[in-house]
């Protein structure tokens, strides 16, 4: 998300960093730059105007004419103005409620309501350690209703069961009896959606958030959809007092110009970010990381936070007590930092929180495919404990062996090998102290 923005903003802050001083000449020539990758980027046309207006005004004072690096002063006024056009800082869904606490689930056919619902019982249930119980009230789609209950088998949530002969307000009203019955949580409801607004779907929702009396009204939107996800957010907006908006689909949009627009024609802070299909891929929407983010600044907040909650220490401690009585790193250990890497979404989802990871070459980022630690990591498990304990074992025969059973080629096993042998080295070196010599030697390339 916000590749494009944050290519073309990298490049007009980059020439500034190298102006001497700051004029109006150059900060109309860069705040034209600005205008061109908001416009490119589909954000909303009233938000550039205000955007741009609001940048301009902060640039011609003095606090950045005089200032004595008025390139940086610049880029933290568009930093700070991109925040506040996105919103306020993460507001936490409101638990501090008399259980149990309803989330109603609003959005277009399509945008991803039931994959979001799924998401975010998840979330709850791993952030906040609360019972969930799912509920659909889309009686139009049989396969929703499927759907849903396979995700709450994923997540480990609660499924009230509900048909499509049953009334929409009538399953919600069930379902939140059973729930206080069985001293559960939360209640999320997935509403159904349509291919456009209609009359009939405002009346249902209507009616549903009457009866359901929600503690949260999230709007669901696809972020693709880039301008018109914030007009179709207005219209909801105009019918139910939203509390917030998920943006679906953010991995796949390269634009981000929903992100931008949705909070300044709503009015409603957008909560989270669908970052991905599986049910993890959910994350809290923090407006001025997001702004470090399309800047090129990274955002570290986010990678730590994610380390805390997805990898395992306990196995972590175990490698590097392992390490310390000089025991060795096998293909075991290869393989658990691989899955490690995998529940942080990737080698692409960490470097785009990392500062400068922007200026990487082209050709080195189109390198990232995160498919191919799935391959190694197949790979390792065709192989005995013997071949992953004692890697030499692993000769022409047993290679064909392991490639078969892992489904790819022998070159493939070669080269798993050959970036294996690399982190056994560097793991060599971190044993006896040569982390910190790496991380000298790596200061003085740091983008920070």
């Amino acid at each position: 998300m916000f590749d494009n923005l944050s290519d073309r903003l990298g490049q007009v802050l980059r020439t500034l960093r190298g102006q001497g001083r700051l004029t109006e000449d150059n900060i109309k020539d860069a705040l034209r730059e600005v205008r061109m990758s908001l416009l490119e980027a589909d954000v909303a046309l009233p938000v550039i105007r205000d955007l741009i207006n609001r940048i301009k005004e902060k640039a011609a004072g003095q606090q950045v004419l005089h200032s004595l690096t008025p390139g940086q002063m610049l880029i933290k006024v568009v930093r700070d103005e991109l925040t506040q056009i996105m919103g306020e800082p993460f507001a936490d869904l409101n638990f501090q409620v008399t259980p149990p606490m309803v989330i109603l689930m609003a959005g277009l056919q399509g945008a991803g309501k039931t994959t979001s619902a799924g998401k975010l019982a998840r979330w709850i249930h791993d952030k906040h350690k609360r019972s969930v119980l799912l509920a659909s009230t889309d009686i139009y789609r049989p396969a929703a209703i499927k759907q849903l209950e396979t995700l709450a088998g994923e997540v480990g949530a609660t499924f009230f069961p509900s048909s499509t002969d049953q009334d929409p307000v009538a399953i919600a009203s069930a379902a939140i009896q059973h729930a206080r019955r069985h001293y559960l949580d939360v209640v999320i409801i997935d509403t159904a959606g349509r291919l456009h607004v209609d009359a009939a779907m405002m009346d249902e929702i209507k009616r549903l958030h009457q009866a359901t009396s929600p503690t949260e009204t999230l709007f669901v939107v696809d972020s693709m959809t880039g301008q018109d996800a914030a007009n179709t957010a207005k219209a909801f907006g105009d019918a139910l007092p939203l509390t917030g908006v998920i943006l679906t689909k953010t991995d796949g949009d390269a634009r981000g110009g929903a992100a931008l627009s949705v909070r300044h024609i709503t009015g409603k802070p957008i909560k989270f970010l669908g970052t991905g299909e599986k049910s993890p891929a959910l994350e809290p929407f923090h407006p001025e990381r997001v702004a470090s983010r399309i800047l090129g600044m990274g955002d570290i907040l986010s990678l730590v936070e994610e380390a805390e909650g997805k990898i395992d220490r306990a196995q972590v401690e175990k490698l590097a007590s392992k390490l310390k009585k000089g025991k060795g790193f096998d293909l075991g250990d290869f393989r658990d930092q691989l899955q490690q890497m995998r529940r942080m979404g990737g080698v692409s989802s960490m470097l785009d929180k990392l500062p400068g990871a922007g200026k990487l070459p082209a050709h080195a980022l189109q390198q990232v495919d995160d498919r191919q630690f799935i391959r190694m990591e197949a790979i390792i498990n065709s192989m005995t404990p013997g071949e992953r304990h004692n890697p030499d074992l692993i000769k022409a025969s047993r290679k064909r062996r392991i490639a078969a059973g892992a489904g790819v080629q022998v070159q493939d096993v070669n080269r798993m090998l050959k970036q294996f042998d690399q982190m056994q080295r560097m793991m060599k070196k971190f044993s006896k102290g040569g982390l910190a010599k790496m991380m000298r030697g790596l200061k003085g390339s740091l983008p920070f």
